[in-house]
Parts: C-alpha cells; sequence; structure tokens
C-alpha cells in the first residue's frame, strides 16, 4: 500500500516537474548568453522532430534512417516561401511545410510500410538519399550544394526585420519556438496516451496479435509515419530561419542518424527520452568540438557505452534509480 502510494505521489509530481523544466527553459535568454540562447533555439527544432520520430521509432517500431528528408522539406518549404515567393509568414510556412510533408510521407509511406525491420530502414534511406540528390543535381532550382536562403519571417503577422539578427533570434523567435514546442509536445502525449497509441504499442510488441484483435497493422504504421514526418517538418521550418541557409545536407544520412542517436542516448521507451537525449546531444556536441575535430569518433564510443551499458537511454538510467529508491523506501 505504502509502495502504490509512493508511486501515485511520483506520478503526481511529473507535471509539476515539467512546468518547471520548461520555465527554465523560457528563461534561458535572461540569464545565459545569446549563444547559449541560440543553442536551445536549434534544440527546440530538433526536439519537436524527433518527438515525431520517435512516434515512429519508439512506438510503431520502425526505424527510420532517412527522416531528415522530412525536416529538409520544413527547411526548403521556409526557404522557397521567404526567398522565392516572398511570403515570410511564419505560421504559413509551418502549415506549408506540414502538408507538403503529409502528402509526401503519404506516398513513400504507402510503400515502406509494407516492410519491416532492415527492409524498412533501407527503404527510407533510399528515399532520403535519392531526396538528397534531388536537392544536389536541381541546381537551378534548389541552389545545389550552395543551397537557398531563407529570409527572416513574419510572426504573427508582425515584421522585425528592424531588430538585429540574434536578439531576434534570442529573443521573439526564441519565445515563438518554445511555444509551438510545448504545444506540439503536448499534442504528441495526447496521441501516444490515446487508443491510437496503444494500438502502435501493441503492433511494435506483437504485430500478428494485434492483426487477429482487428487493428490495421499497416494502416496503423502509415498513419504514424504521417504524423511523424509532419513533426520532422515543423522542426526543419523552425530551425531554417535560425540558421539562415539550408544545403542539401539537411537530407544527408547523417542527419537522420543523429535523431536516432538522440532518441537512442535520451531511451527511446520513455516519452520524454528523446528530448532529453536532444539536448544532451546538442549540448555535447558543442563542447567535444570545440575540443577535438575528431568529436564523430568520440560520439560513436558513447553510442557503443550506451547501447551496452545502458540500453534504456538516461531516461532509462533515471527510471531504474527512482525504481530502487522506491524498493528501499
Amino acid at each position: 500500500m505504502k509502495n502504490r502510494q509512493e508511486i501515485a505521489r511520483l506520478k503526481s509530481l511529473k507535471l509539476p516537474l515539467v512546468i518547471v523544466i520548461g520555465l527554465v527553459l523560457l528563461c534561458v535568454p535572461l540569464f545565459a548568453g545569446q549563444f547559449f540562447s541560440y543553442l536551445m533555439l536549434t534544440f527546440f527544432a530538433y526536439a519537436i522532430t524527433v518527438i515525431g520520430f520517435n512516434l515512429l521509432f519508439g512506438y510503431a517500431g520502425l526505424l527510420s534512417f532517412g527522416h531528415a528528408l522530412f525536416m529538409a522539406v520544413g527547411a526548403y518549404t521556409a526557404a522557397f516561401l521567404t526567398s522565392t515567393f516572398a511570403l515570410p509568414y511564419m505560421e504559413l510556412i509551418l502549415v506549408a511545410a506540414v502538408i507538403v510533408s503529409a502528402i509526401l510521407a503519404a506516398l513513400i509511406g504507402a510503400l515502406c510500410v509494407r516492410y519491416i525491420k532492415i527492409y524498412f530502414a533501407m527503404l527510407t534511406l533510399a528515399f532520403g538519399m535519392l531526396f538528397y540528390t534531388f536537392l544536389l543535381k536541381f541546381y537551378y532550382l534548389t541552389g545545389g550544394d550552395e543551397g537557398m536562403r531563407v529570409l527572416r519571417p513574419y510572426l504573427l503577422g508582425i515584421d522585425f526585420s528592424g531588430t538585429p539578427k540574434m536578439q531576434f533570434l534570442a529573443g521573439t523567435y526564441y519565445i515563438y519556438a518554445f511555444v509551438i514546442l510545448a504545444i506540439l509536445t503536448f499534442v504528441m502525449w495526447k496521441i501516444v496516451s490515446s487508443p491510437f497509441g496503444l494500438c502502435l504499442k501493441a503492433i511494435r510488441d506483437n504485430p500478428e496479435k494485434a492483426e487477429y484483435l482487428g487493428v490495421s497493422v499497416k494502416k496503423y504504421r502509415w498513419y504514424a509515419f504521417v504524423i511523424s514526418a509532419a513533426y520532422a517538418a515543423v522542426g526543419g521550418a523552425l530551425l531554417a530561419p535560425a540558421v539562415g541557409q539550408v544545403d542539401p545536407g539537411l537530407t544527408y544520412w547523417t542527419q537522420s542518424g543523429t535523431l536516432v542517436f538522440m532518441s537512442l542516448l535520451g531511451g527511446f521507451d520513455y516519452f520524454f527520452g528523446p528530448l532529453i537525449g536532444g539536448i544532451v546531444y546538442i549540448l555535447l556536441q558543442n563542447s567535444v568540438m570545440s575540443l577535438t575535430s575528431y568529436w564523430r569518433f568520440i560520439f560513436g564510443a558513447i553510442l557503443v557505452f550506451v547501447v551496452i551499458v545502458a540500453p534504456g537511454g538516461i531516461a532509462g538510467v533515471i527510471g531504474s534509480l527512482v525504481k530502487r529508491r522506491e524498493r528501499r523506501d
């Protein structure tokens, strides 16, 4: 009885803890420098992408090595609308990015979800590299390896062109991106807590049994693929104005590998695991890159260590410590 009360108390502390962490992130520009705020802004974009990716990976059990494709779709949508069509409205960019990525994901997903495991991973990798080649070779349309410039967008119809760039990114745009992240995180929490999310878990654990119980396995995987692509596009669309330039490198397979790394590092079995992995990855990358040019070697060693020693990721380690404390009490 005491253990049950303790578990209930710990669960009741989750929401206040999330709110406190959210407020700390929101107030980062007040007590940290502009560069650190910029790092957190980058994290917001990747966080949106990775929680969408984890719907596919952690909940549906499908590992994609081409998911950066949809992040690039969002980024190039922002580039085309701001630079080519002179439509610098951020809300329009986000809606357009979601629509374009959803259509593309619906077509790609219709083929990919027919396969599982390594076959699904290789198919998504193939589509990702195909899109990378398209961006690289169609120079007159996409700018080739030089990429495209992303102009500063209007936020809620307000033009901030008179504000210095770093002040804009560490101020108004930071808050805007944080709000988008908070909303989409809440929406994803509702999705994974819904009957749809439970069906995805059932499909991940035992697709044959789920099919026998009347769950359309391919259809639910397709839904998860489209939703995760839409999230990736929003992340790419938010990242593009912060960087100011998009190029084909955003859809290269190593970018998709980064999303996988974040999920594994944080713990894909936990809802907030990929978010933890994302912020640790970005901060660690910034620190290690300033020390050595062989940072990828170090990250590879970290990945091997996590997979062997802590397969549940950082969130898994925290969960184990909490359970150990519960047993002790």
